[in-house]
């Protein structure tokens, strides 16, 4: 049954609450291993944030997400890594420090870039053809950093060795401190949250909810469709470059083999379990997903089901679809689409006609 909007918003104001201080305390008291199973899901959170964009609240599926992660990765990777041609000794990922958000905004401007260049081929395509696109994407940046011919820039299959970890100040944040890690994916996944929220109730997300809804209604309203799709792109595009960041910073090495389709999967299904076009969904796919039964490559609570997971994963995806298919946790928005019915006899029954138009999104 369809929940109204001041339960809705009270039990959002209670689940941030309680995510925030379980983010600050849990990892003081927890071991190593759970704090890499956190910095594991912190990770999906921040790329599950930047697809929920492209596909929760513009509703366009990009099954290439997976490619732009790799652009964060190798950005780093060819600005700090002594094994790259292009190594500047000067640069470091120290984010006290201008050299490091240098960095950063390379990985920003590149991360816009591939948005661009994947954006722009696909704007006029819609549905499954935007999926294949997409897909194609994804494929053929993982080739590219494979490839010999561009070996001699990016490693091939060997990779990319000698990436320096991550330091605030003179604090070097190791791979291996994986509770460090986590709470630096908490910084960047808070600053992701709040981008998105302001992004969601501005008239940029406003003109996204309408092109989802119905592209054609959308151009005739003078919405620019191409321009904010591009936008979408890009959104998502730089924050999936920032978790490569990171992760190329914990990993210290980055080989193509680690940017696979199933990635992309994987963070569809986080955001479609979560609930797409809610932030707090995703938080809670990428938990009940990346914590519970683990990543493509990265152990869960349920390791024992290791060999399953994949198979876990389609048949909880399938009987999300068919029993709740708004997600755990939806948006307001998404509830009112898929059980518009009960919210007016919800409505009708408690005397506020505004309830099932009314717009409270998580």
């Amino acid at each position: 049954m369809a929940l109204p909007k001041e339960v809705l918003a009270r039990r959002n104001l209670i689940a941030w609450i309680v995510t925030v201080i379980a983010v600050i305390f849990v990892p003081m008291f927890v071991g190593g291993l759970t704090n890499e199973l956190l910095a594991n899901v912190g990770l999906f959170v921040l790329m599950g944030l930047g697809l929920n964009i492209v596909v929760g609240y513009a509703g366009l599926l990009d099954l290439g997400y997976v490619a732009f992660f790799a652009v964060g990765a190798y950005t780093t990777a060819v600005l700090t890594s002594t094994e790259s041609p292009y190594w500047m000794p000067e640069l470091t990922l120290n984010f006290l420090r201008p050299e490091g958000w240098i960095v950063v905004g390379a990985v920003i401007l590149v991360g816009s870039i591939a948005g661009i260049l994947v954006g722009t081929p696909v704007i006029r395509l819609r549905g499954d053809y935007l999926a294949i696109v997409t897909l194609g994407f994804g494929e053929i940046v993982r080739i590219l950093f494979l490839s010999d011919w561009l070996s001699p820039y990016f490693g091939g299959a060997q990779g990319i060795t000698n990436i320096p970890s991550a330091e605030i100040g003179p604090v070097v944040i190791p791979g291996t401190n994986s509770q460090a890690i986590f709470y630096l994916l908490a910084v960047f996944s808070g600053i992701a949250i709040y981008v998105s929220w302001r992004l969601q109730h501005s008239r940029l997300g406003r003109a996204w909810s309408a092109l989802r809804e119905d592209e054609d209604v959308a151009e005739a309203m003078g919405i620019n469709t191409t321009a904010i799709k591009l936008t979408a792109f890009v959104t998502g595009a730089i924050f999936a470059s920032l978790a490569g960041m990171i992760f190329a910073a914990k990993v210290g090495a980055i080989f193509p083999i680690s940017f696979r389709l199933l990635i992309s999967i994987v963070i569809l299904v986080v955001v479609i379990v979560g609930g797409m076009g809610s932030i707090t969904g995703v938080i809670v796919g990428a938990v009940v997903l990346i914590g519970v039964l683990g990543g493509p490559t990265q152990p869960g609570l349920l390791q024992e089901f290791g060999q399953f997971k994949l198979l876990i994963y389609g048949a909880l995806l399938v009987v999300m679809m068919l029993k709740r298919p708004e997600g755990l946790w939806p948006s307001l928005r998404r509830q009112r689409e898929l059980h518009h019915d009960e919210l007016r006899q919800d409505a009708w029954l408690t005397g506020d006609p505004g309830q099932d138009t009314a717009e409270v999104d998580a």
